[in-house]
């Protein structure tokens, strides 16, 4: 895309797990993401496994902002009682683009699972700093659907803008 900016260096994206259960070796999720962005473009500076807290999510979320462009997360965005991620990106937003949700969701319905594609909350926004969090569904079919559809071919774009 002609009208996408170089910033002149990789970018710099965060991972963060969000699971009780998960562990490096079976997090499917945050691998997946990680594949996506093995090329010449991206640099995945960090990667977190962090418990169903909305503490600790926020908490790793801080850390990583500072030396980082885009923050993806998988897990937790779903309507159960420990899915909190939503609740802990949302207070970082001071844009949220509601776009990415609403076609994540209008993607999730008609290529993959139809109406249960209303339970998703995956979401995107901006923070104060100029910085991206994108927030996915753990699942490895929402997160190759968000990555190819949605996150790989805008992200440079989103983080061009930011940049501006």
């Amino acid at each position: 895309m002609s009208h996408v900016e170089d910033i002149g260096r990789k970018i710099r994206v965060g991972v963060i797990t969000v699971s009780d259960t998960r562990t490096k070796e079976t997090d499917k999720g945050g691998a997946l993401v990680q594949s996506y962005l093995d090329d010449d473009t991206y640099e995945v500076t960090h990667y977190r496994i962090v418990k169903d807290d909305v503490n600790a999510i926020q908490s790793e979320l801080k850390e990583m902002l500072n030396t980082v462009d885009a923050v993806i997360t998988t897990g937790g965005t779903g309507i159960a009682k420990r899915d909190v991620t939503i609740e802990a990106v949302s207070s970082f937003f001071v844009k949220e683009l509601e776009g990415f949700g609403e076609i994540f969701r209008m993607l999730s319905y008609t290529e993959d699972i139809g109406s249960r594609s209303i339970l998703s909350r995956a979401t995107a926004g901006t923070t104060e700093e100029n910085k991206l969090i994108i927030s996915l569904p753990g699942s490895t079919g929402a997160v190759k659907l968000a990555m190819e559809r949605l996150v790989v071919p805008e992200l440079k774009h989103m983080i061009s803008e930011l940049n501006k």
